[in-house]
């Protein structure tokens, strides 16, 4: 990835970590279990721009997406009490959606001071894994759900580069229910005197959809789903993701 990472004798932190990551993800992506890319022949809309790299493609049907969410509806079991709350910046805030954690026995998530331990799947969290696996290729061992009520439930700005993730390994993000805004933006538009002028990227999720973040996006861009006050119907959104047990207290952090 020298396009992006830019190699000196004397590097800063910041850049010194970016060197360390992309070995990892080198080393990662030998191990990592993955089929023929894009196994499942569905169309793919490429989606890139300054390490921003996504593909996007529509995987179940209205009929079929439809069932699907009835049925998360039946079997999801979302946290309630602390572990519905994060923290950011030492104070705690109640979180503007619902979430649940489900995967392989023994793996924990952890983000914004929540650890969240993966209950065991269900038979619809399971058909729709294979089905992400069938049209992607990878393999995934743990999902990440969040229910938003209406689009006055959002999430704001954050990467999901938690040092557990398998680098080699893409974020799968399955949508189910009302269309949403998603919003990426570049670490270096956000803030700060170093501040570029880097255009957002904009998409919306619609109901059945899959949107896979390779690597380095993670890396360089934040994404968002912003309030969207005119939507009134709910939204599950399933993030699957490969997290690697041995660096779940130990591995290596971008930032």
């Amino acid at each position: 990835m020298d396009k992006f990472v830019t190699r000196h004798k004397k590097t800063s932190a910041v850049e010194e970590d970016e060197w360390k990551t992309e070995e990892l993800f080198k080393k990662h992506k030998e191990e990592c279990e993955v089929e023929d890319e894009f196994s499942q022949p569905i169309p793919w809309q490429k989606i890139e721009a300054d390490g921003l790299d996504c593909d996007y493609s529509l995987l179940f049907d209205k009929e079929e997406a439809d069932l699907l969410f009835n049925q998360l509806e039946d079997e999801v079991e979302y946290f309630t009490g602390d572990k519905a709350k994060l923290q950011v910046y030492g104070k705690t805030y109640s979180i503007p959606r619902k979430q649940a954690t489900y995967g392989d026995e023994g793996l924990m998530y952890s983000f914004s001071g929540v650890h969240l331990l993966a209950k065991p799947w269900t038979p619809t969290l399971e058909h729709i894994r294979d089905a992400v696996t069938k049209a992607t290729g990878h393999t995934f061992n743990f999902v990440l759900i969040n229910r938003y009520n209406d689009g006055h439930d959002h999430i704001g700005e954050h990467r999901d580069d938690e040092r557990e993730l398998d680098p080699a390994c893409p974020i799968a993000s399955v949508s189910l229910g009302a269309a949403r805004d998603f919003v990426f933006r570049h670490r270096d538009a956000r803030t700060g005197s170093s501040k570029r002028q880097i255009e957002p990227v904009k998409l919306e999720l619609a109901h059945g959809s899959l949107l896979l973040m390779n690597y380095p996006t993670n890396t360089y861009w934040y994404h968002s789903l912003p309030v969207r006050k005119k939507v009134k119907m709910p939204r599950i959104n399933l993030t699957f993701r490969r997290i690697v047990k041995n660096k779940q207290k130990t591995g290596i952090k971008t930032e």
